[in-house]
């Protein structure tokens, strides 16, 4: 049997945000009910580049994400399988990656942000952060102020006029982070900084916050204060976390692990999240192989329907 081939085009006609979200959320409660498998990201170094892979299984189907960051860029690909090995689908997964990764924190927002939540800042301006904010305001629809800070004003100001026009409501930039961040119910950081891009001295209480941009132990994008603060952390996979999760690793003197728990937990209610409107909570997002494969088969199944 030839692999069915999906090219990012196709992807982006059968799965967006809201989808994305759907998927991920299901995902969380197959995963807490036993009925999916993932293991943590795995890094081969060789040369100038470094190879990872992604593995899980869910749905009576095996995959893995695979993707070799290099010298000249990177590419992202899925494959998923049957249980008899049978070489299903070979997917292109950039935006795949893109939609999941958003809608992990929109999920962590549902689950964790305070239910009046009306205000929104994002610390960073890429490829990542666009669907940060998108999964934010479907998980909050009430959103009506939208703050973004980045390094470059001039992306800042392109990245504002996008996505007012993408969620069809004022997106404001800011000139600092702190400026951004002071006063919002929930705080989005999507960037590749190594050293914290925000300070929890500046989070209200009650604030809500998606660190979203690190998966390395050598990068953090908040400070020990954020952590300090958070009455509760939500990690995607504790093995992982344990492995790459930078903002709690490097600001482990601030004793995160205690309050960890797994957002397959919260998504299931076996665990609580924020106990009161005061609360300070936290998603360190680090992505798993469990929202691709999942994602991979909502496309894959999608696809087979329209042919």
């Amino acid at each position: 049997m030839t692999p069915l081939a999906i090219d990012e085009a196709t992807v982006a006609r059968h799965l967006d945000v809201a989808s994305a979200m759907d998927v991920v959320r299901s995902a969380a409660l197959a995963l807490a009910r036993g009925e999916a498998a993932v293991r943590p990201r795995q890094r081969v170094r060789h040369a100038d580049a470094v190879q990872q892979l992604l593995p899980a299984a869910i749905g009576g189907r095996l995959g893995f994400k695979h993707y070799i960051v290099g010298p000249t860029g990177v590419t992202f690909r899925v494959m998923l399988f049957a249980p008899d090995g049978t070489w299903l689908a070979n997917i292109e997964a950039n935006t795949l990656g893109q939609l999941r990764t958003g809608a992990a924190s929109g999920v962590a927002t549902e689950l964790l942000a305070n239910a009046d939540a009306r205000s929104v800042a994002i610390l960073g301006t890429g490829f990542q952060a666009r669907t940060q904010l998108e999964a934010i305001c479907i998980a909050r629809p009430a959103i009506d102020d939208l703050r973004v800070w980045g390094r470059t004003p001039s992306k800042v100001e392109a990245f504002c006029r996008e996505l007012s026009v993408t969620l069809g409501r004022t997106v404001r930039p800011m000139t600092t982070a702190r400026e951004a961040v002071t006063g919002a119910a929930i705080v989005a950081t999507m960037t590749s900084a190594e050293e914290p891009i925000l300070e929890g001295a500046w989070l209200a209480p009650g604030t809500h916050v998606n660190a979203a941009g690190s998966n390395r132990l050598t990068h953090r994008e908040i400070d020990q204060e954020v952590v300090r603060r958070a009455r509760v952390i939500a990690v995607e996979d504790l093995e992982q976390a344990h492995m790459e999760a930078g903002d709690l690793i490097r600001n482990e003197a601030a004793a995160p692990w205690a309050r960890t728990v797994l957002l397959s937990d919260l998504a299931a209610g076996s665990v609580s999240g924020r106990k009161s409107a005061e609360d300070i909570t936290l998603f360190a997002s680090l992505g798993i192989g469990l929202w691709d494969i999942a994602a991979a088969n909502f496309v894959y199944d999608a696809v087979l329907a329209a042919r």
